[in-house]
């Protein structure tokens, strides 16, 4: 009897790959650990989200997107779990399922790893993804009275967040397209 099953082996890979984004994605935040405010400049838990979508598909990458900030909340405290834990969740899914699943799409009609694949799926998936962090706030700071404005919602998401954001527009075409380069074959699921 063969020792693999050749049905398991795509699955177990993109749990492996998955986990490791997710490891990714708990301990990058150590970097800018003690400087709150420069976490939220570099946004260090987005960028494996985003290629957990990119690489492991749209379903693994909202696994990934949902349980690294729920992660983190429950083990360190960081971030808090009511409200900015429970928005990120929500944020970091969008993420990674938009990305996965307009990616998916565009790979169809282009190269693995081709910027304008990459960027036509990054994009979205990061404006997507603000949206549903700013409705997510706002929803979850409504249930207290508290209130959110439009002004910190762009604050929020956009003004506090540039460094970040040209981070991710460089950083993933960029990992995309090495690995594109050296073979891997990203997951069709």
């Amino acid at each position: 009897m063969p020792s693999y099953v050749p049905s398991r082996r795509p699955a177990v890979r993109q749990l492996a790959l998955s986990a490791l984004f997710l490891a990714l994605g708990f301990v990058l935040p150590f970097i800018t650990g003690q400087l709150q405010s420069l976490g939220q400049a570099l946004l260090p838990m987005h960028l494996p989200v985003l290629l957990a979508g990119f690489i492991c598909g749209p379903w693994w990458g909202l696994a990934v997107g949902l349980l690294t900030p729920l992660l983190r909340s429950l083990l360190l405290g960081m971030p808090p779990l009511y409200p900015t834990a429970l928005a990120m969740m929500l944020e970091l899914g969008t993420y990674a399922l938009v990305a996965g699943l307009i990616y998916r799409a565009r790979v169809s009609k282009r190269p693995e790893g081709s910027l304008a694949a990459v960027l036509a799926a990054l994009v979205p998936a990061m404006l997507s993804g603000r949206v549903v962090w700013g409705l997510a706030t706002w929803f979850l700071l409504g249930l207290r009275q508290q209130s959110f404005t439009l002004p910190a919602f762009v604050a929020g998401a956009f003004m506090n967040s540039i460094p970040g954001i040209v981070l991710q527009l460089i950083l993933v075409p960029l990992i995309l397209r090495a690995l594109a380069k050296a073979g891997l074959r990203y997951s069709q699921s």
